[in-house]
């Protein structure tokens, strides 16, 4: 049995971590190291670790991979392969080379489109009909290594960055799981990438969920699911905050910005189209349905958006 080191941090990762404890020998975990989270920023512990510490596995937090005592500890794990998902840090050379059999990574988009950090929100972010899961071995660039094997889901219309997640983090190991013992036979020959096909889904950041009203609606609507629920969208109405938590695209028009009311209800004007917002969240207040907001907030008609 292959001796194998994991390397993740979120709840992405942990599907693949329990898969890997079932069926085979897990003789370390790499995640990231304990940071600050939630409105009180108490140290919290990642997802992948605690499952490494129910199961009784060693648990190694670099803050950089690197750095030369962080590679004295993986070589006396005496890995065999290393499996990687979702850990948050670029492996070097002198890293990869230390498993006898490489790194395999689960990535969750289909290779080479959406290498990077994001391909989820990107995938449904650009409108994208499919995406999937890549299993791939790593080398030293960013989600360019050869491929082993993918497997394709459609994103329904109604998809958000949470649902599409949730799904990915299961076919991951699903497909890992068949992949990894023809890998380790030799059966599995990794098949190079197209780079000319390559697009980029850089880390998203908070700024980018505020909403542009130049953009046309269906864009916008797309931006919504995609940051649900993290970093979410928002607006500003009246100096403040106004998050955007869904909503649906109609035809008409107004200007970028624009509340007005419609047949359908009320809508913010766009670059094309309308945008019916179905569910809002002033700062520092409770998410409301568009017609428990506007019954609280009555001079939100006619108003201009600002990003």
């Amino acid at each position: 049995m292959a001796k194998i080191v994991f390397m993740g941090t979120p709840d992405f990762a942990v599907p693949t971590l329990r898969e890997l404890i079932a069926h085979h020998e897990v003789v370390g975990v790499v995640t990231q190291p304990d940071r600050p989270a939630g409105r009180n920023r108490q140290v919290q512990l990642s997802p992948v670790k605690q499952v490494a510490l129910e199961n009784g596995i060693p648990v190694f937090q670099p803050e950089k991979l690197r750095l030369a005592g962080a590679l004295e500890t993986l070589r006396a794990w005496g890995p065999d392969v290393y499996v990687v998902a979702a850990f948050g840090q670029i492996l070097s050379q002198s890293a990869l080379d230390i498993p006898n059999y490489g790194s395999i990574n689960v990535h969750a988009s289909l290779l080479p489109r959406w290498r990077g950090a994001a391909p989820i929100q990107a995938a449904i972010r650009y409108g994208d009909s499919e995406t999937g899961v890549t299993i791939m071995k790593m080398d030293a660039g960013l989600d360019t290594g050869p491929m082993l094997a993918k497997e394709t889901v459609a994103i329904a219309a109604d998809e958000t960055g949470q649902s599409l997640h949730d799904k990915l983090a299961l076919l991951g190991p699903k497909l890992l799981m068949t992949v990894l013992p023809d890998y380790l036979s030799g059966r599995l020959q990794p098949q190079p990438q197209d780079d000319a096909l390559a697009t980029f889904a850089p880390q998203v950041t908070k700024e980018e969920g505020n909403i542009s009203w130049n953009m046309d609606a269906a864009g916008i609507e797309r931006l919504v699911r995609a940051f649900t629920p993290w970093p979410g969208t928002f607006t500003f109405w009246n100096a403040q905050q106004l998050k955007i938590h869904a909503g649906t695209v109609g035809e008409g028009a107004a200007e970028p910005g624009q509340v007005v009311e419609t047949h359908q209800g009320i809508a913010i004007g766009t670059g094309t189209g309308l945008f019916y917002p179905s569910r809002v969240q002033l700062a520092g207040r409770k998410a409301l349905s568009m017609p428990e907001f506007i019954r609280g907030q009555s001079d939100f008609m006619g108003a201009v958006l600002k990003n």
